[in-house]
């Protein structure tokens, strides 16, 4: 089965319904990484099929957990990105997206600009710096993946967002003893579970507010 059917599919089974156009930039995206990968080391995954799974699709889990009204016309940010993940597949899957992508790694911030060149993403902005430097207030949104403790995110991201905004934390199973440990001041708004075709792992969304 090649990459191309894999993908279809896969959209197909999450309810996410995308042009042809855009699940062959999604390709492009894994063919670029796996490129990149050979000799900058952006992730220990080197397989595309796994790539497939553990990074785009899981990406872009997030559609069909917030629906895209949530993103089209919005500003996310997407912290401690390190090779453009989840913004890269996000930006690429709704292009009314406005994201802007934080990664203090010089050779992932590299990997990232190249991709907004060869990919053709308008909508996306990478900034290859310390996400405490960022400006405060710019965002609706902010994601991350991976990225730290829920307290940590909250500390260093926080500053990000725009009232009303919201923290978004990509996470496998539940955190429960880092959602005991929020700051005072902040909240577990819900979590969403994530469906990721083909990954047998616990996923879940939390999204995090103002209290």
């Amino acid at each position: 089965m090649t990459l191309a059917v894999e993908l279809r599919g896969a959209l197909a089974a999450m309810g996410i319904d995308l042009p042809e156009a855009r699940q062959a930039k999604l390709l492009d995206f894994i063919g670029l990484l796996k490129k990149w990968n050979r000799t900058y080391n952006l992730t220990a995954i080197r397989d595309e099929k796994e790539m497939l799974t553990h990074h785009l699709l899981d990406s872009l889990s997030l559609l069909p957990a917030l629906g895209e009204s949530a993103l089209a016309g919005r500003r996310w940010a997407d912290v401690g990105s390190g090779a453009g993940l989840p913004g890269i597949p996000l930006a690429l899957a709704c292009p009314e997206l406005k994201l802007t992508s934080i990664e203090t790694v010089e050779k992932k911030a590299a990997f990232q600009r190249q991709a907004k060149i060869e990919l053709g993403l308008d909508n996306l902005a990478v900034e290859n710096r310390r996400v405490e430097d960022m400006p405060a207030g710019g965002f609706d949104a902010v994601v991350s993946r991976a990225f730290a403790a829920l307290s940590d995110f909250v500390h260093l991201a926080g500053h990000l967002l725009a009232p009303s905004g919201r923290l978004y934390a990509m996470k496998g199973v539940m955190p429960d003893e880092e959602i005991k440990h929020l700051p005072d001041g902040w909240s577990l708004h819900e979590a969403l579970p994530l469906r990721v075709p083909g990954l047998n792992a616990q996923r879940h969304l939390l999204v995090i507010e103002k209290a």
